[in-house]
């Protein structure tokens, strides 16, 4: 007999929780960052959203 899998939540909610979690370390992780740069939150998404842009821009071509 297998032993049972042990879940967080459950079968169909842990896949999602985990990636929540890993995108608020990313995201908390990035503030500090940029934080420690003296950089504004406002400032921060400013050169996310310009980041992100380029990388489109650099795809469709």
């Amino acid at each position: 007999m297998q032993p049972r899998p042990n879940y967080i939540l459950s079968k169909f909610l842990d896949p999602p929780f985990a990636i929540l979690i890993g995108l608020s370390a990313a995201l908390l992780r990035i503030h500090n960052v940029e934080s420690s740069h003296g950089r504004t939150f406002p400032q921060t998404l400013e050169t996310a959203k310009r980041r992100v842009h380029i990388a489109w821009e650099e795809k469709g071509r």
